[in-house]
């Protein structure tokens, strides 16, 4: 082999080795933020999306901090005293944004029916973010 066709060979060797075998320990992944000690609903929450085989509820809060991985709920019923039913869809955190925003999706909705709801967060470890909202209401197509 020649040293031409060595020089790119070993330059390729080695940025592969460096990249494999890099130091888990050297890679820098933020801590989850401080929690935030009061989180308040800044928009919303309001029907994104309503079609006749789902409907997509969205707010937005301040960033609540804490654990990396929240969960927006939706409580929802066809009576406002009687919120049973819920949704709930998972959000990953930017822990650099001051603000968060939910969206939860309900499926299986009668068609040409009001609903009443209301919307929460909370922390993967099912900790309430201390958030909810005032009963709102929607129909579906």
């Amino acid at each position: 082999m020649t040293m031409k066709g060595l020089v790119p060979r070993l330059a390729i060797t080695a940025t592969l080795g460096s990249l494999l075998c890099s130091n888990p320990a050297a890679a820098q992944i933020p801590p989850p933020a401080k929690k935030t000690a009061r989180v308040e609903i800044a928009k919303g929450p309001e029907v994104e999306l309503s079609k006749p085989h789902v409907t997509i509820i969205r707010w937005t809060t301040n960033n609540p901090g804490g654990s990396d991985v929240h969960y927006g709920v939706v409580h929802y019923g066809t009576d406002p005293k009687e919120l049973s039913q819920t949704a709930q869809n998972p959000i990953r955190l930017n822990q650099s944004h001051p603000e968060t925003t939910f969206r939860v999706q309900m499926r299986g909705l009668e068609s040409r029916t009001t609903y009443y709801y209301t919307v929460t967060s909370m922390e993967s470890n099912g900790k309430s973010d201390g958030v909810k909202s005032k009963v709102r209401q929607f129909t579906t197509p």
